[in-house]
């Protein structure tokens, strides 16, 4: 019984991260992928979540000796205030390639939903004895309290990496779908957030090699 019982419980505690890739997609082109200058671009009308998450994507770049560079480095205030035309944007990418950057990491919200889940206390389970009675005795008041149920968000996000190399213009190399469920701590979120694409990418053979 003690054996389930902590099985349970560290199903729970996996269960806790915020972060999950639903899917994944490398382009067969690129087998093995490697830059030598990366540009961390993280979209969203959030200032301090932006600084953040490029402030520790660059973290990982630098333990590997990969040059990198944050976009709240290179676009000032003026750039990300307003839509930008195809043609601006081309003009970004020469820019870019002038300026000896090879790729681009770009990780945005796609959108968000609401959902449900049932609270239960991990305390409570230690003293279930395995039978039905107790079970229902115990969580009988379900069926007439919605406190029981807790309304949180997962945000549906977009993680791609594309090469800026001359004759591969807007070439995307991978690309992973991250949900971020009810990240109540930003910080800790972006870190499990990075070390997930960072894992991903390096099973992958892109940018980061084992």
């Amino acid at each position: 019984m003690k054996k389930i019982l902590l099985f349970v419980v560290l199903l729970a505690l996996a269960s806790c991260k915020t972060t999950k890739l639903v899917d994944e997609y490398k382009n067969p082109e690129n087998v093995v992928f490697t830059a030598y200058k990366v540009l961390l671009v993280g979209m969203t009308p959030n200032e301090e979540s932006r600084v953040a998450f490029e402030n520790r994507l660059k973290e990982e770049f630098d333990k590997r000796k990969i040059e990198s560079m944050r976009s709240i480095d290179l676009f000032d205030v003026n750039f990300t205030a307003s839509a930008k035309t195809e043609e601006e944007l081309k003009a970004v990418e020469r820019q870019l390639l002038d300026k000896d950057f090879d790729a681009v990491l770009f990780a945005k919200v796609l959108g968000s939903e609401s959902k449900q889940t049932l609270r239960k206390k991990i305390s409570d389970w230690g003293n279930y004895t395995g039978r039905f009675r107790d079970d229902y005795f115990q969580h009988q008041d379900i069926y007439n309290n919605d406190w029981s149920y807790d309304q949180f968000k997962v945000y549906h996000t977009e993680t791609t990496l594309y090469c800026i190399c001359e004759g591969k213009e807007q070439s995307m190399v991978w690309r992973g779908s991250i949900d971020l469920t009810d990240p109540k701590n930003i910080d800790k979120s972006i870190d499990e957030y990075v070390n997930l694409v960072v894992a991903a990418m390096e099973a992958q053979d892109v940018l980061f090699h084992k």
